[in-house]
This record gives structure tokens, sequence and C-alpha cells, in this order.
């Protein structure tokens, strides 16, 4: 029987309930627990693939080729259990779904209404797929008081009815705010939120309250008495030099401990915090330091490549370095300067050129790949960056006006957009003008290796390897052989030997471009092997200049 945690968020957004949540995760996981984690979002889309990372942050992809809300990567990052297609739910997919059953007449005539279609829905995509799990966190996306909410509160209040008393607990994620003026901590907004929560038939047992500075044992109990619960269920959240830390962090304070005795379990084996403890040991204590330029078009937000953030971080701690990251615009490359260019990335130890869409920014990034590629600095091309590789490496070759037709007609179309291709569940067709949501080559796909390429030898020698992919546009095939000759080496194909997935040069210290996204599937305790390898080159590269 798989016990039920209901996380909701209160006072102020961008509390860390996703992280909170993947922490909890993760410690009740070293205890021996099998844990899945879920995020409600109560927005109108259907995904988040059509949203602006300027909106959003990343779009994150499951190995089922779902389009999902970026806390499921941190879900992946910190318990290694891969996300699927059923632990991600919108407003919008929910009412998608049951206005077609309505059309369907499914409902027999029925009027159809938040209460009971609505939220019956939600709960069976809580209730679903329980796998034989002990616990399953549901993260609630948004505030107490939000309207887009409320269905889903509505949701979790039937269930913790309908659900045995000890399966269900609820944690609620709070804001402590210090007023430097008063020189004093506030509780009010914290009791403000329990209590509106508390409106909507929800009772709290666990609070975690965020907070720049200590809580003080008198106001920790001054929350427990307002709120109804235990001293010891009000839990301090203090900012954290690391998201790694947290797990640790909140172990301390006792979380994982109030949590399992919310459920009656009091014999729980201690967990087993090992792994963690060696995370935040390399993390805090590098045995040197490198600088990696990222050229990108989203770089105003961190947010937007967050998944490259943190799969960067692990290949320092699979090498012991710090890794400084730059984010440049790759639109100040679009002039003539090619002094701006040299001073930007002449002090980079790698650079790397990620995922993206639209032609904004291309010529910038196509420079940055002939920067790295002249001055022999390691280059890293993700997705986009692996197709401005190609053109780059076209342009070189004497095709003058390569291009990709993502960015209008192009005489020399090094790049195309892919109409159809195998998956595992056979031909996959799209119309060019068709929609955009879910219409991309999504989830995990199976690339062939070159036995002898250098791309191999970091998969320790594997032929063939499962990938996560997000694009709509693929390097012509039909350029593979004048590529070739001109040095760039097709070390990953599809299984069809059609579509290009890996490119590299063996006349460069570390030149590797990959249609796919490695950084998807990168854990601190595990880092993606072509991170490590990137970061180990980005270390060499240190010590020559």
């Amino acid at each position: 029987m798989a016990r039920f945690i209901f996380i909701t968020g209160g006072v102020v957004s961008s509390l860390g309930k996703g992280l909170m949540a993947a922490s909890l995760a993760s410690l009740l996981q070293a205890r021996g627990y099998k844990v899945r984690i879920r995020k409600f979002d109560p927005y109108l889309n259907v995904d988040p693939g059509t949203m602006s990372p300027y909106q959003h942050g990343e779009v994150y992809v499951t190995d089922d080729g779902a389009e999902t809300d970026l806390d499921l990567g941190h879900y992946e990052r910190f318990t290694g259990v891969s996300a699927r297609q059923s632990d991600n739910i919108t407003s919008g997919r929910v009412y998608r779904d049951i206005i077609a059953r309505e059309r369907r007449g499914d409902y027999l005539g029925a009027t159809v209404q938040v209460i009971p279609h609505v939220t019956d829905a939600i709960k069976q995509f809580a209730l679903a797929d329980q796998d034989g799990h002990d616990f399953i966190l549901c993260e609630i996306g948004g505030t107490v008081g939000d309207i887009e909410s409320l269905p889903f509160m509505e949701a979790i209040r039937q269930l913790r009815n309908e659900l045995e008393p000890l399966q269900t607990l609820s944690v609620h994620v709070t804001l402590v705010p210090y007023i430097a003026a008063a020189g004093e901590l506030k509780t009010k907004p914290t009791q403000h939120s329990v209590r509106e929560l508390a409106s909507l038939g929800i009772k709290p047992d666990v609070l975690l309250c965020r907070a720049e500075h200590p809580i003080p044992d008198a106001e920790r109990q001054k929350i427990a008495n307002f709120c109804n619960v235990r001293r010891e269920a009000v839990i301090p959240a203090l900012d954290a030099p690391s998201i790694y830390s947290v797990p640790l962090q909140y172990h301390a304070e006792g979380l994982d401990a109030e949590v399992l005795r919310g459920f009656g379990i009091t014999d729980a084996p201690p967990p087993d915090l090992s792994a963690w403890n060696d995370v935040t040991d390399r993390y805090f204590n590098p045995e040197g330091e490198v600088t990696i330029g990222v050229v990108g078009k989203y770089v105003g937000l961190p947010d937007a490549y967050k998944s490259l953030n943190e799969a960067l971080v692990h290949g320092g701690l699979a090498n012991r370095v710090k890794v400084n990251i730059k984010w440049i615009d790759a639109e100040i490359f679009e002039g003539e300067d090619e002094g701006e260019i040299v001073s930007q990335l002449e002090p980079m130890h790698g650079i790397l050129v990620p995922g993206g869409f639209g032609e904004r920014g291309s010529e910038g990034k196509i420079a940055s790949v002939r920067f790295a590629r002249e001055r022999k600095v390691p280059f890293f091309g993700i997705c986009l960056g692996m197709q401005m590789a190609c053109i780059e490496s076209a342009r070189a070759a004497g095709f003058a006006e390569a291009s990709s037709t993502e960015f209008g007609e192009t005489r020399e179309p090094v790049v195309g957009i892919i109409t159809e291709w195998m998956s595992e569940e056979g031909l996959q067709q799209r119309e060019e003008g068709g929609d955009l949501g879910g219409t991309m080559r999504l989830g995990a796909y199976e690339a062939k290796l070159s036995a002898n390429s250098h791309t191999a030898s970091m998969y320790g020698g594997a032929t063939s390897i499962s990938e996560r992919h997000r694009h709509r546009y693929e390097v012509n095939s039909a350029y593979i052989e004048p590529l070739e000759k001109q040095g760039l080496v097709f070390a990953g194909m599809s299984p069809d030997g059609l579509l290009p997935e890996i490119v590299e040069r063996p006349d460069h210290p570390w030149f590797v471009g990959v249609q796919f996204h490695p950084e998807l599937k990168s854990k601190p305790f595990d880092p993606h092997p072509l991170f490590a390898g990137f970061i180990a080159a980005a270390l060499e590269q240190s010590r020559l200049v």
C-alpha cells in the first residue's frame, strides 16, 4: 500500500517545493523505501512544450517522450528514478481530456462540472501507476489561494478523506521573512498561509519554513501553537550553499523522521547518506577549477538551462574540480567584430553551445564553433549546437551558403526538418505546417556508435546507447560525405543509419556534437560520461594556458 505525501506552498512562489520534494524523496530512499514523485501544474497549457523558456524555464523530457516541468529534473537527479508521462499533469491536460470525453458522449448526458469530473480526474492521476512504491510524493504547483490550483486542493482534500487514516500526509512550505528594519523574523505570513490552507479543508502535518536567518525555538513554538502542529513538525529550511547540501540539511533538521512519524512509522532504518556525503565533499573541496563558456540564446534566465547547468556541475564532481560557468549571449557575436569573440572566448577552458529554437543567435553560435575548432579549445555541441557545428564545417568546406531550413530558405540545407522517423512504436510522421506541441522527435532513442570513436570510449566502449531527444530538425545525411572530407566524423547514427546522432573531430583535443540531450540523464552521484569527459578536457586545457 503506497503512502501519499502532498506538498503545497504558500505566501510566495519560488520557495523550492520541487527541491524539497526531491530532497525528502531521496532521504526516504536512503532509508530503503521505494519512492516516486509527481507534479501537478495548475496552468492551462497541455504541457510546457510550447512555452517560452523565459516564461517557464527549461522543458524536461522523459524517456517516454513527455515534455514536463523542470522540477521533474530535480526529482530524477536526486533519486535516480526515471520520470515518465504519468508523473506530470496540468490543468490543460485534465480539461482537454474531459472535454474530449464529453464530446464523445462518454458522460451519457450528465452535466460536466469541476466537482466531481475534474477532481476525479486529478485523483485518478495521483493514484495511477503505484507499482509497489512505498511513498508517492505529489507536489502542487503555485501557491495556496491561487484560483487555478483550487481543483487540485479539493482533490487532495477528498483523497485525504477517502484513503486510510495513516496513508496520507500534508507538507506545507512557507516563508518566514526577516524584516531588517525591525530586526525580527515574522511568523504571521506562515500563520495566514496555513489558515488559508485550512479553509480549503486541508490541515498540514508538517511545516517547512524557508528563512534566511535561523528560527529560534521560541518562534518555532509560536508557529506550532498558531498552526496546530507539533513544534518538531516545524522544520527550519535555511538557505543552503548548494542544492546538493539540502538533503543533508533537511535530515539534520529532522524532516524525514517527522514525516515517518506522521505515518506512524517509528522503526524505520537509519538513512545511508554516504552518496550525499561524497557529493558534498567533492563539491566543497575541489582540487582545481575550470571556466566553461555557454553560448546560448536564453542566457538571461538560468532556469532555461537548468539541467545543463547541473550536468556541468556533475562533470566537475566527476573530476573533483569547480566549474565556473560563464553565460554568453550568442547575439553579441553576430557582428563583424572578431575582437569581441576573442575577448569573450579566449579565457574559456571549454565552449558549449546548447540546444535552442529559431534563428536568433545562430550566427553567434556558428562563430563560437569556428573559434573552438580553430583554437583547439574543447567544444561540446548539444542538439542545435551539433547542427551549428555541422553548418560551420560545411562553410569551412566551401559551402558558403550552408544553413538550416529552420532559419528560412537556403540553397545548402545542411540541416532540415524531419517529417518521419522510426521509433519503438513504428514509423512516426509529422506535417511540416502542423501543430508545434508534442510533435518533435521526443524521448529516448537508440544510437549506434562507431567502435573506434572517441565518443564510444567515453561510454566505456559501448556500441549502442539510449539518449533523450527533443528536436524537429536533423542534419541532412546528403552532406555526410563532404563533411567527413573536411574532418568531421559521424561517430553515431540512428539504428537505420539515416539520422546523424554524434559528430566528433579526431584532429581536435575534444570536439563532440550530439543531437540528443545528455544533460537530462546526468546525476550528481552518476555524472553523464560526456560531461565528465568534457570537463576533463577543459581541465587539461586549463593546464596549457
